[in-house]
């Protein structure tokens, strides 16, 4: 099976169960066994997926102002949780790939196969979430049609990319691409690379 297919049952299964309950604090135990491949995607679009909701409610115009920086600080936490998960997926790529030898001529790509998949994770909550505002009942003729347009762009993106995907999985099994990863190394979180957090603490 295509691994953008398992992406897509994945995803969308990870978005069908959030909106059960619709709850940024609910908790949904993760269907699939825990060291397989379909864990990971779970676990990553789950976090994608709650962050969506983060991000909507944080936009809030009248959100007290205490509680916006809570959202904002979980947020950033998120974002951690978001790259981790998508740098665990990178490395099971690594690991199966270890044996394969790269060609002369070999070329890289300008991302990872796990930054394709994390790609294709946001891609599958905008299809969620454009398709929503095609079937609301309290909007404009108007308002429904320029969604629709905007959903059938995002629908043939998921095909493109979903294609791409296994086209650059199929080129690092032949050797016509490298498999090679950069890590994010973000800094922000970091209290010993965040000047704000490190002046802080020595105060």
């Amino acid at each position: 099976m295509k691994i953008s297919l398992i992406c897509l049952d994945t995803f969308q299964k990870s978005v069908g169960d959030y909106h059960v309950h619709n709850d940024v604090n609910a908790v949904v135990k993760n269907p699939f066994e825990k060291d397989s491949l379909e864990f990971l995607f779970y676990e990553k679009n789950y976090v994608d997926t709650v962050q969506w909701h983060l991000e909507d409610i944080v936009r809030d115009p009248v959100i007290n102002p205490a509680e916006g920086i809570e959202l904002k600080r979980r947020i950033d936490k998120s974002n951690q949780v978001r790259t981790d998960f998508v740098e665990q997926i990178d490395d099971y790529f690594l690991a199966l790939y270890a044996d394969i030898i790269a060609s002369s001529n070999a070329t890289l790509n300008t991302e990872s196969p796990a930054w394709a998949i994390d790609r294709l994770s946001i891609l599958i909550l905008k299809i969620y979430h454009m398709r929503e505002e095609t079937l609301r009942t309290d909007a404009s003729v108007d308002h429904i049609a320029k969604c629709q347009l905007k959903l059938n762009i995002l629908l043939e993106q998921q095909d493109d990319l979903s294609n791409s995907i296994d086209e650059l999985l199929v080129a690092i099994e032949s050797g016509k691409k490298k498999m090679k990863v950069y890590r994010q190394m973000k800094m922000y979180n970091d209290p010993a690379m965040n000047p704000v957090l490190y002046n802080t603490k020595e105060k």
